[in-house]
C-alpha cells in the first residue's frame, strides 16, 4: 500500500487528535511515522487520488490540526511514497535539512498576496503619467477618433505603459510588505495577477503584517490586493531536497490559492 504524506514534524510534536482522517473515500486514518528526531504525518494513499475539493480540504485540515500544536513542514497535495519505509528512509537521509527547516519555520505562517490593477484607475494613471499618450489620445479625439493606424498606435502605447506599470507596482508592493515579514517567496506568474508573492510571518506579528497590507491598499488604490492566509508555510519548506520520495498524484496545491 502506498503512503500519502501530509507533512513532517519534530518527533516531539504533540499527538494528533484521536480519529483524525485524511484523504480518500472513505477517508483514511491519519497516523505518525517516527524516525530519529523527526516524524511524518501520513495515511494510506487511495489508488484513485485526484485534486478534488473534498480531497484538497482533507489534506489542508490535517495540516491545520497538526499545525495548531506546533511546527509542521507541509507537503503539497499529492505527495505519495511507495510505502512507510520509503518515508522513514527519506527522513533519515534528509534529517539535517528537515530539522533546519523546522527551526527556521517554527511559529511562522505564510500569507500569499496577489494583486492586479483596477482597470479604469490604472488607465487614468497611465494617461496622467505619459504626455505622449495624452497627446495622441487628444489628437485622435479632435480628428473624430483617429485613423486606423493611430488607433492601433495608441492601443499599443497604452498596453506597453500598463505592462510597465504592472512591473513597477509589483515591485513597490513587495517592498512595502517585505519589512513586516521574515522571508519572501515570489510565486509563478498567474494569469490576471501582476503580483503573486508569499511572505513568511511570525504568528505574533501577523497583525503588523496585515496592517502593512492595509497601508499599501490605501497608498495604491488603483490595485486590487487579495490576502490568503494564514497558511502553512508551503513556499518556505525548501531550499533543500525536494519533497518526500514518490510520485505526485496531481499537481494541485492545497495551500495558497
Amino acid at each position: 500500500m502506498s503512503t500519502y504524506v501530509y507533512g513532517i514534524t519534530a518527533g516531539s510534536h504533540p499527538s494528533l487528535p484521536e480519529g483524525l482522517t485524511g484523504v480518500g473515500n472513505p477517508p483514511s486514518e491519519v497516523r505518525v511515522l517516527h524516525e530519529g528526531d523527526l516524524a511524518a504525518i501520513v495515511s494510506d494513499a487511495p489508488e484513485d487520488l485526484r485534486p478534488k475539493r473534498r480531497e484538497l480540504l482533507a489534506h489542508q485540515n490535517v495540516l491545520s490540526e497538526a499545525g495548531a500544536e506546533g511546527c509542521v513542514l507541509p507537503m503539497r497535495f499529492g505527495s505519495v511514497a511507495p510505502d512507510d519505509s520509503a518515508v522513514t528512509g527519506v527522513l533519515a537521509e534528509r534529517a539535517e535539512h528537515y530539522q533546519e527547516r523546522l527551526r527556521a519555520l517554527d511559529d511562522r505562517v505564510e500569507y500569499n498576496i496577489k494583486a492586479n490593477h483596477v482597470e479604469e484607475a490604472v488607465l487614468h494613471h497611465v494617461m496622467a503619467e505619459n504626455p505622449e499618450i495624452r497627446a495622441l489620445a487628444e489628437s485622435n479625439r479632435k480628428s473624430g477618433g483617429g485613423s486606423y493606424e493611430t488607433k492601433i498606435q495608441l492601443g499599443e502605447m497604452v498596453a506597453a505603459a500598463v505592462k510597465d506599470k504592472e512591473a513597477e507596482d509589483a515591485t513597490t508592493l513587495e517592498r512595502a510588505l517585505e519589512p513586516a515579514a521574515d522571508a519572501v517567496s515570489v510565486g509563478p506568474e498567474s494569469t490576471g495577477w501582476l503580483a503573486n508573492v508569499s511572505f513568511l510571518v511570525k504568528r505574533e506579528t501577523a497583525e503588523e503584517f496585515l496592517a502593512a497590507v492595509e497601508r499599501a491598499r490605501r497608498e495604491m488604490p488603483h490595485l486590487e490586493v487579495r490576502v490568503n492566509g494564514p497558511l502553512p508555510p508551503y513556499s518556505f519548506v525548501e531550499p533543500g531536497p525536494a519533497e518526500p520520495a514518490g510520485t505526485a498524484a496531481g499537481g494541485a496545491d492545497a495551500g495558497a490559492g
